[in-house]
């Protein structure tokens, strides 16, 4: 692969098939001038120009921030990837560096900002944000930078948002989303959801998936005939559905198919199932 333009030693710009990428890995252009022959292999991350825009935010972070917080991005995903087998969209090497390296610049200035999201963070998206904790003794090693908690939850906003591909504001509104359906779920069954169930992450994972699909207003419908032997073998977590099916007619005006109670109706009986345990 032919060196265009180096950006610093651990990124330069290729071209193929007369299209710009930008290829990243440790040091893969130290003492490396234009017009070099550089072979790839699995260490180097490519970003092509099939996402422009997104090459132009990278290049940006590359060129205007200190590698060392690429660098953290890098080890935070990777962690992810091998702690959880978890991929993310290419965007968190922008949006995750540029995070990083604005709070750090806060923080010199004595600006530390609270994460009012950060229990329910915690409780809906555990392995994720066990992995921004490590993140913390990264950057502490890295920058000589120590934050709080706070922090831990604003990177798992991050991770979360480049796993759903989505904004920033979508983070947020899933997990209150989420929240707001397993208060509801917990006051209309009388029962305390037990984090440490086995069913938990799975519902979790449920939750998360059609909160976007109802943010996004994505139909997705199925099962009619199975929908209605749930709702009469389960008519407890029936009229629970139901009530979640008015909230999100109500805030979002979003009308839950009968796929979507249908699959509800099945985890809710899990989560009641084992509350009663």
């Amino acid at each position: 692969m032919r060196v265009v333009k180096i950006l610093n030693n651990n990124a330069f710009i290729s071209e193929v098939n007369d299209e710009e990428i930008i290829v990243m890995g440790k040091g893969v252009a130290f003492q490396k001038k234009i017009n070099d022959e550089i072979m790839l292999d699995e260490n180097m991350k490519i970003f092509s120009n099939s996402k422009s825009q997104m090459n132009e935010k990278m290049k940006n972070v590359i060129l205007n921030i200190p590698e060392s917080y690429l660098e953290i991005t890098n080890i935070i995903v990777e962690m992810l990837k091998k702690d959880y087998n978890k991929e993310l969209h290419d965007i968190i090497y922008v949006s995750l560096t540029e995070h990083i390296h604005s709070a750090v610049e806060r923080l010199k200035n004595g600006i530390e900002i609270k994460n009012p999201l950060l229990n329910e963070i915690k409780s809906l998206y555990r392995d994720e944000y066990n992995i921004a904790v490590k993140g913390l003794d990264v950057i502490k090693e890295k920058l000589g930078v120590k934050f709080n908690k706070d922090e831990a939850g604003y990177i798992t906003s991050h991770i979360i948002n480049a796993q759903l591909d989505g904004g920033m504001n979508n983070t947020a509104e899933i997990t209150r989303i989420v929240q707001k359906i397993l208060n509801i779920i917990e006051f209309n069954l009388l029962i305390d959801i037990k984090e440490e169930s086995p069913s938990y992450d799975r519902v979790i994972t449920h939750l998360k998936f059609l909160s976007l699909r109802v943010l996004n207003n994505t139909i997705n419908d199925e099962d009619d005939e199975l929908f209605e032997i749930f709702k009469k073998k389960y008519p407890e977590c029936y009229n629970c559905v139901n009530v979640i099916a008015d909230y999100f007619i109500k805030e979002y005006n979003y009308e839950l198919t009968k796929a979507e109670k249908m699959y509800l109706i099945i985890y809710i009986q899990r989560l009641k199932k084992e509350a009663s345990k």
